[in-house]
């Protein structure tokens, strides 16, 4: 396993593995575990990643599920191939937005378990659920700046809507654009701004977080991805700034 050199041909070591053990073969435990976890670590293919391993946290939880649901190996072959064909064509078409793991990368240096798991909710539902997706990328903005609020002692409460968290967090970034007088970081940051109450506002019509009446509008997958990839690249902005912030305080 150790000349395995991306994730897609690690997925096809997985897929073999599984298969092997499944039709008489040997596998190792530890692989099996280490190839999980890549992928479970990862947003991006975490959701693309069988249910059943992600459920199965070793092979012997998994030889008491396979042998049960089939009793055939051709039965067994073929429903792992079937079952890891949305991973290895995720992984081989490169179907990641270019954002998603710089993003990923320095969410996790927020070191906020929330943000993780709301970021992960946004890149897992992007496709199969637009609804959520929006929903979450409307939560990530939310959760970072409460964060940021809290850990500079900034009161607001459970009114305070996503615009107002904002105004507050950049602020006490020196975020506003009411904060500089050169035109074009007032435009910049303006846009900012815009792009937060744009979230709000379609995360109230479209997401999946208010009842729908006779006449609803659906969001479909591409307006999950531009909601997703704008609240990704606003988060980004403002924790990179909080880093930045934080150093010189040091």
């Amino acid at each position: 396993m150790e000349n395995l050199e991306n994730d897609f041909e690690r997925a096809q070591y997985l897929q073999n593995l599984l298969i092997n053990l499944a039709t008489g073969g040997q596998a190792e435990n530890s692989e099996y575990q280490e190839l999980r976890q890549n992928f479970l670590s990862n947003p991006a293919t975490k959701s693309t990643l069988p249910s059943w391993v992600r459920l199965n946290r070793d092979l012997s939880q998994f030889w008491q599920f396979i042998k049960f649901k089939f009793s055939t190996y051709a039965e067994r072959r073929t429903f792992i191939w079937k079952e890891f064909t949305p991973l290895l064509e995720f992984l081989e078409t490169g179907s990641k937005t270019p954002s998603d793991q710089p993003i990923s990368e320095v969410l996790k240096r927020f070191n906020a378990e929330s943000v993780q798991i709301v970021w992960a909710k946004a890149l897992d539902r992007r496709q199969s659920d637009p609804d959520g997706a929006i929903t979450a990328a409307r939560t990530l903005i939310e959760t970072i700046c409460k964060h940021i609020l809290d850990e500079k002692g900034i009161e607001y409460n459970a009114k305070t809507d996503l615009p107002q968290l904002y105004h507050l967090a950049s602020t006490e970034l020196s975020l506003s654009p009411s904060q500089y007088t050169e035109d074009v970081f007032k435009q910049i940051l303006g846009s900012c701004s815009a792009i937060v109450n744009g979230l709000g506002t379609l995360r109230n019509r479209l997401g999946d977080a208010h009842g729908q009446g006779k006449k609803t509008v659906r969001p479909a997958a591409r307006h999950a991805e531009l909601a997703v990839n704008l609240a990704g690249s606003v988060a980004l902005f403002l924790v990179e700034t909080w880093e930045s912030r934080n150093s010189k305080m040091v």
